[in-house]
């Protein structure tokens, strides 16, 4: 209809309307009702500029998609939610002398998805260290951690066969290789809901020396200590949000993968010791007897206990009097696995204490080195302690042993088994120790999509160690220094910094710490300790992880979680904080009084809020006496304003008012955080 004919029919209406009205018989007059006033908005001639717009922060429709049968509106999976399976059997040989290890693979993949697949998708990161991946041509000329191709040495994965197993017989199966991705077509369709897939992978690699700080070696002088990771090709999570998740290996973000059982069989030179994510399965195979006592008095002893000693490490009768050795470990219901070998490896152990009255065991590896009590002869207790907090804080450890392991990456997790920088020392050991076990939750127990969103286990993370590290030994590393988040908000919101938000090969490097660790961990530190209270975030928080537990949440479903658990809408803090680099800056701009010559009837305080955030509010009163009292204002006062007046119940004159005394909030602006009574 065109906008002449619209406005007639809308004219004609009225009309139509207004005859009705006046035709009608005319009623009983009723009692008149009071009229009601209607508020007058009055502009503030005093009221600074300001960069704050209610209507963006508090905007609707922040959630794009409304809840469905795989995700439900509360953050919850739907009563439709699935996810594939991949279960892994793993041969492998050590060469020591090459850096090489070479084997097999035998991959059972379940297609629980309800659609029919004509190839998959794998990962095969350690084709990130070949010369011309992807990964290296990024690399600045200023260099890089996630560097690795300026090693001379033939890199990358060497796929020998790829094979679909169908009962006895195998058919070759068509493969394409591009960058750190395998594409493998099938043979035959595999079925939805329940069909499975049996591939044999025959493989090898020479492992880098520096692995982009997660996996390699490094020389010691009893012989090199290898932490090997990414070191067989793994399943692409195929799921409801994304279908295949084939975004390549570059370096910065890490991983997302596919839960399973693990089995592995590590053959290496009998000198050399393994550890591997799981439990050891032929102990009495691979350790002395003497060492199988140890082992068997460790189980039991809250105490660490050393199963090979520094002084064993040179004599050759610590280890069984073979050639080769083939070690045999199973972990069941992880999303990945891991080793480490070495022939210079001490060995101690002791037993943690689970909620459940299970036990598992913490397993220290690292060579002499590495070892003394201020440095990794404690490790093994800061083991222990970091995941007995952990588990009976949010959910029980889910692994036979927890070991972590002294080598070259600065700090590396993996289930059940962590690298750590074999020159760490005393608070450093700990909380490297505490943060890589403590990845233990995000993402092994909680698996999101790495990938992607760093945030959602580097900053979790980040926030779970700082209650454990505060509870560790009664807080012998709690942090003296109180945190000014005035001073943080001002390096979290510096301007030019991209939002949390954000792929993790989206923003500069130099920006990982700020926008993957510290900024998203000190928002859920500001959630429970500012916003919500501890009781409600601690019992949110403690639901998404059960909800998730082995699962693969996306931000949305976290952010629904928290809210619908708490009962709070939070969407003005996810589009602040998460969402947006918006800034905090509030201002105490003035006091008067209801009657200026009588103190006792009370004073108006008028705040501004000068940036785009918002926050609760906290204010310190001081009269003139000396009497302190505090005011706390809901985040709400800045839902349809840019600034706020409210009665105070002064009986005297005002000495000063104080905005966030405590300096807990992110205010990067305090020079107008107090207001003094002119002299």
């Amino acid at each position: 209809m065109k906008k002449v004919q619209i406005a007639f029919v809308l004219l004609g209406m009225f009309f139509a309307e207004f005859a009705i009205a006046q035709q009608a018989p005319t009623a009983p007059a009723a009692p008149t009702a009071p009229a009601r006033r209607r508020p007058v908005e009055i502009q503030d001639p005093n009221a600074p500029a300001t960069k704050y717009d209610y209507h963006d922060l508090f905007a609707p429709f922040f959630y794009t998609k409304n809840g469905n049968d795989q995700r439900a509106a509360t953050g919850e999976p739907g009563p439709g939610y699935w996810q594939n399976r991949a279960d892994y059997t793993l041969d492998v040989k050590l060469n020591d002398e090459t850096n090489e290890i070479s084997g097999s693979e035998i991959l059972t993949y379940t297609n629980n998805s309800p659609l029919k697949m004509n190839f998959i998708w794998m990962q095969l990161d350690q084709n990130l260290f070949k010369k011309d991946s992807r990964g290296s041509a990024i690399v600045p000329i200023t260099g890089s951690r996630n560097g690795g191709a300026s090693q001379d040495f033939d890199a990358g994965y060497k796929i020998k066969s790829v094979k679909v197993m169908n009962g006895d017989k195998a058919v070759d199966a068509k493969y394409l290789i591009e960058d750190t991705r395998m594409q493998v077509f099938l043979p035959a369709e595999l079925q939805a809901k329940g069909g499975k897939l049996k591939l044999n992978i025959e493989y090898s690699f020479i492992s880098p020396q520096y692995g982009s700080d997660r996996t390699g070696y490094v020389e010691t002088k009893n012989g090199k200590v290898f932490t090997i990771a990414q070191w067989y090709p793994r399943m692409c999570v195929f799921d409801d949000v994304m279908g295949w998740n084939t975004v390549p290996y570059t370096g910065p973000g890490e991983f997302y993968l596919e839960y399973g059982d693990f089995n592995l069989n590590i053959t290496a030179h009998s000198k050399i010791i393994v550890v591997a994510s799981g439990e050891l399965q032929n102990p009495a195979e691979v350790y002395t007897p003497e060492q199988l006592k140890r082992w068997e008095l460790a189980k039991k002893s809250e105490q660490t206990v050393i199963i090979r000693s520094a002084e064993e490490v040179t004599n050759p009768t610590s280890r069984p009097a073979k050639t080769m050795l083939t070690w045999k470990f199973k972990i069941n219901n992880a999303r990945d696995a891991s080793w480490g070998a070495s022939a210079a490896f001490i060995i101690d152990a002791a037993k943690m204490n689970l909620p459940s009255g299970k036990s598992s065991i913490a397993i220290s590896a690292y060579p002499i080195e590495s070892d003394g009590k201020n440095a990794w002869g404690r490790s093994t207790e800061y083991v222990k302690k970091s995941i007995e907090y952990n588990s009976k804080k949010w959910y029980e450890f889910p692994y036979p042993a927890a070991t972590a392991v002294a080598g070259g990456p600065g700090g590396m997790e993996y289930p059940g088994i962590v690298f750590c920088g074999m020159n760490a020392k005393n608070a450093g050991l700990m909380g490297v120790n505490d943060h890589e076990f403590g990845h233990t939750w995000f993402p092994m127990i909680v698996g999101s999509n790495e990938r992607l969103y760093g945030w959602m286990d580097e900053g979790f993370n980040t926030f779970i160690n700082s209650l454990s590290t505060a509870d560790f030994n009664n807080g012998e590393y709690k942090s003296k220094w109180e945190p000014d988040m005035h001073m943080m908000g001002n390096a979290f919101t510096a301007p030019g910094l991209e939002p949390v938000l954000s792929y993790v090969d989206n923003y500069k490097e130099r920006n990982n710490g700020t926008l993957s660790y510290s900024k998203p961990g000190a928002g859920l530190t500001l959630l429970r300790e500012q916003i919500l209270g501890k009781e409600r975030f601690d019992y949110a928080f403690q639901t998404y992880i059960n909800r998730w537990a082995f699962k693969h949440p996306t931000p949305d479903d976290f952010f629904r979680t928290i809210e619908n658990v708490s009962g709070e809408t939070l969407q003005w803090f996810w589009r602040g904080w998460f969402v947006n680099n918006w800034r905090l800056d509030v201002s105490v701009r003035n006091v008067r009084y209801v009657d200026s010559t009588d103190y006792s009837k009370g004073s108006f305080i008028t705040l501004d809020n000068l940036e785009k955030m918002a926050m609760p509010v906290v204010l310190e009163i001081k009269t003139v006496t000396g009497k302190t009292s505090r005011i706390k204002l809901p985040v709400e006062i800045w839902e349809r304003n840019t600034n706020w007046t409210f009665k105070y119940p002064s009986t005297e004159a005002i000495e000063s008012v104080t905005y966030d005394p405590d300096k807990v909030l992110p205010d990067f602006n305090p020079t107008n955080n107090v207001w003094k009574k002119p002299s």
